[in-house]
């Protein structure tokens, strides 16, 4: 699919106004820093919002590769897009769970949301898109997503920021500013480049400062622990299966 591509203009940029079409690519280089970034990002995303919902984050992250070939599958290479795992979810189920549903009501949930969610793409299909903006104008859209935002708060601050404040900073600083200061493509890649450097200062920190006695998101509870360690990974299996259970 992806050799397919065209390439846009010279493949260095944008005009103001210009997009890449679905059958369009930029050059090589800049295909791969996005991708990398996009999988990044993604994959971060669909690991962890099942572990905040208490699902199966392994399964989660199959069915994802399994629905997003299907996906390209159906739409033929048209429409490049990566299908995961959604933040909307967290505040439902978060609100199941603390109204004594289990994982099983969980789930269903989630089938009957996906069901409706597909009636509504039926519905598109035939409406039009213009009935998106009528129903869902910038306004309603924008305060969904600063709501979900607001939603997942606590995540950072029960999970992440306890682990290393100073690191959690800097890096989210640096790429804040690599966002506002850098155009085109060093500033479409700013959070690829924001965890590269947050890792290379983790890095740093170990090599110079030794362990953090911090909270480790691993076990759960405060101990001393590098900050880098690959570990976990390389007592994990090279294949598996998920539990479906």
């Amino acid at each position: 699919m992806a050799f397919g591509w065209k390439l846009h203009g010279d493949g260095r940029g944008l005009a103001p106004g210009e997009v890449v079409k679905p059958d369009e690519r930029l050059s090589w280089p800049r295909m791969v820093g996005f991708g990398a970034q996009h999988v990044i990002a993604m994959f971060g995303a669909t690991f962890v919002f099942p572990l905040i919902m208490g699902l199966n984050a392994n399964l989660a992250i199959m069915m994802s590769g399994v629905a997003t070939i299907l996906f390209l599958l159906i739409v033929q290479g048209k429409i490049p897009s990566y299908l995961g795992t959604s933040a909307s979810f967290v505040g439902a189920v978060v609100a199941i769970r603390a109204a004594g549903g289990d994982s099983a009501t969980v789930t269903g949930a989630i089938l009957v949301a996906g069901v409706v969610l597909a009636l509504c793409g039926v519905a598109i299909h035939y409406l039009g898109v213009r009935a998106i903006d009528k129903i869902f104008p910038p306004v309603v859209t924008g305060a969904v997503v600063m709501l979900i935002g607001f939603g997942l708060a606590y995540v950072v601050s029960d999970v992440y920021w306890p682990q290393d404040q100073w690191i959690a900073l800097i890096t989210m600083v640096v790429t804040f500013v690599i966002i506002v200061a850098f155009k085109g493509f060093i500033g479409r890649i700013a959070i690829l480049l924001g965890l590269v450097i947050g890792f290379v200062l983790s890095w740093l920190a170990d090599k110079t400062f030794g362990n953090i006695t911090a909270f480790n998101a691993g076990i759960g509870k405060v101990d001393t622990h590098p900050r880098v360690n690959f570990q976990a990974v390389a007592d994990a299996p090279w294949f598996g299966l998920p539990e479906f259970h």
